[in-house]
């Protein structure tokens, strides 16, 4: 490090040239660090052997619903603790933007199988008792300013009325919380029992059954007994965990991990390229100086070092700071997300492949251009200046 003084110095020799390598180093590795967090998401969890809880779903597609009538023959399943259901109702509230996960579903069976969140009793109570009630997360009863009492409209974009209309109305009867630091609270519930007299189509069916595995029993084999219960039916299903869950949720909408590949690809080979860019105008401005060192006793690999150093810095700062402001916007993705895609973390394995390739990335954009300076000739170099 007794060159360091040298090499900062060089680093910021064109200030403005450096400001922007760093920027662009910044966007790198601010989208590794939120790429790689949804990457986590869709593929931690994915073990049925360490499950707890359970999902069911249509073993062709998500989309399509399963019979209400499962719920007894999954509930007198050996291994099988409890089991509630929800769907899946798409609306929005007062404007398309505000759009977020709302769940049909049984009152004290939800909460008895997320004992995680957590609401008073009596809104819990009050909630069963009312056939439009409903309840929701505390994130939601912030950001819209929802209290309890209140009688909100959720506009439909899936499941219109009987009577042909599309805005569900719901009397909020309590707000609930969740125990759990990677949690997310962005959802409301409502009554199954309303959503199943009102709507418009789909009755006798649901969206997916979560079950809770008794202590002693094996997940694995409690979930090929119930996909075998229903092999050959009209509806088989599909029992995984709740991550595998999310990650057939989110690949309705395309093949998640080749996009998040495909675009990191992207944009660390153009990453190379402006870094690569940066250091060889460096080497070439510095020609003479180069030299000088050289004539002053600097070996060939102590200028190798020296520029080498110096793109690696450069990745460094930049990366750094990406890394870090991503893993801030992490923490608020995984709590706006995690209804819908549980797991969402940077994890420590992924902040070490980061650094890795800050320094990987360093060395490939620098080594041409310290291999040029080490290689340097001093007549030929100062005949140039």
């Amino acid at each position: 490090m007794k060159y360091f003084g040298l090499i900062w110095k060089n680093v910021w020799r064109k200030k403005i040239r450096t400001s922007l390598t760093l920027l662009s180093v910044f966007v790198a590795f601010l989208l590794f660090a939120l790429l790689s967090a949804i990457g986590y998401a869709f593929k931690s969890g994915e073990d049925v052997a360490d499950a707890e809880r359970l999902v069911i779903i249509d073993k062709v597609s998500l989309i399509n619903p399963l019979p209400m009538a499962y719920k007894n023959r999954i509930a007198a399943t050996e291994g099988v603790h409890s089991v509630t259901h929800a769907s899946w109702f798409g609306g929005y509230y007062q404007d398309p933007r505000n759009q977020f996960a709302q769940f049909p579903t049984d009152p004290y069976e939800y909460f008895s199988m997320y004992p995680e969140l957590e609401m008073p009793e009596d809104q819990l109570e009050n909630w069963a008792k009312n056939r439009q009630g409903a309840v929701l997360g505390r994130e939601l009863a912030e950001q819209f300013g929802i209290e309890v009492g209140d009688r909100i409209p959720i506009q439909a974009t899936i499941w219109t009325k009987a009577d042909g209309g599309r805005t569900w109305e719901f009397d909020i009867e309590g707000i609930f919380e969740t125990n759990d630091p990677r949690g997310s609270t962005a959802f409301l519930l409502f009554q199954y029992d309303y959503f199943e007299e009102a709507r418009a189509f789909g009755k006798g069916t649901v969206g997916w059954y979560i079950l809770r595995v008794t202590p002693d029993a094996d997940p694995v084999q409690v979930a090929n007994t119930i996909d075998l219960q229903f092999a050959n039916s009209a509806s088989e299903t599909e029992t995984s965990t709740e991550a595998a869950f999310a990650q057939s949720f989110a690949k309705q909408f395309g093949n998640i991990a080749l996009i998040v590949t495909m675009i990191l690809g992207a944009v660390f080979f153009t990453l190379l390229l402006v870094s690569g860019n940066t250091m060889s105008q460096s080497v070439r401005e510095r020609i003479s100086e180069l030299a000088v060192l050289k004539t002053l006793g600097f070996s060939d690999r102590s200028v190798l070092g020296i520029v080498l150093a110096e793109a690696v810095l450069i990745m460094l700062m930049g990366g750094l700071l990406g890394l870090g402001i991503g893993w801030l916007l992490v923490q608020g993705a995984a709590q706006q997300l995690g209804a819908f895609l549980p797991g969402i973390f940077l994890s420590g394995e992924a902040i070490l492949t980061a650094i890795g390739i800050m320094i990987g990335a360093g060395i490939v954009a620098g080594i041409f251009p310290a291999l040029k300076a080490m290689r340097l000739s001093i007549i030929d170099a100062l005949a140039r200046a």
